[in-house]
């Protein structure tokens, strides 16, 4: 009887673990969604000051905005992830839909600023100036 009480401590150790792990596999996923979302924020100041100066304003503004959405509707599904507890059935479930929901949009958001970076900040075929307003152009 001991021995049974000893694996049924046993598994239980071995559960907590896993929704242990899911937790800080979740809260790291998390920070990197932050890292992105700074440097999103960033690049979208970049092209709102340079304006249509830049060569491809309206789509670095649609691509950068829709990433941002994108990023934020990630940071959601990982609160709503974060709170389940994948040591019950019912949670698995959910958990397991979740996942796979924020797989998808992390790969598209992935792609989304691949092609940002395709049309770069700083590599448009023509350089770029912010123009004081005060200062005479000859």
């Amino acid at each position: 009887m001991a021995q049974a009480e000893g694996r049924a401590n046993e598994t239980e150790m071995k559960a907590m673990d896993a929704n242990r792990y899911a937790t800080k596999k979740t809260i790291a996923q998390g920070m990197l969604d932050i890292a992105l979302l700074t440097a999103n924020a960033s690049q979208l100041k970049y092209i709102l000051q340079v304006g249509e100066q830049h060569q491809f304003y309206k789509l670095m503004l649609i691509l950068i905005s829709l990433s941002i959405v994108m990023q934020l509707l990630v940071g959601i599904l990982f609160v709503a992830i974060g709170s389940l507890n994948i040591n019950r059935q019912q949670d698995q479930t959910a958990a397991i839909i979740l996942n796979d929901i924020i797989l998808v949009v992390i790969f598209v958001i992935s792609v989304v600023n691949v092609i940002i970076s395709g049309f770069g900040i700083e590599y448009s075929s023509q350089p770029l100036r912010l123009i004081d307003q005060h200062a005479k152009v000859p």
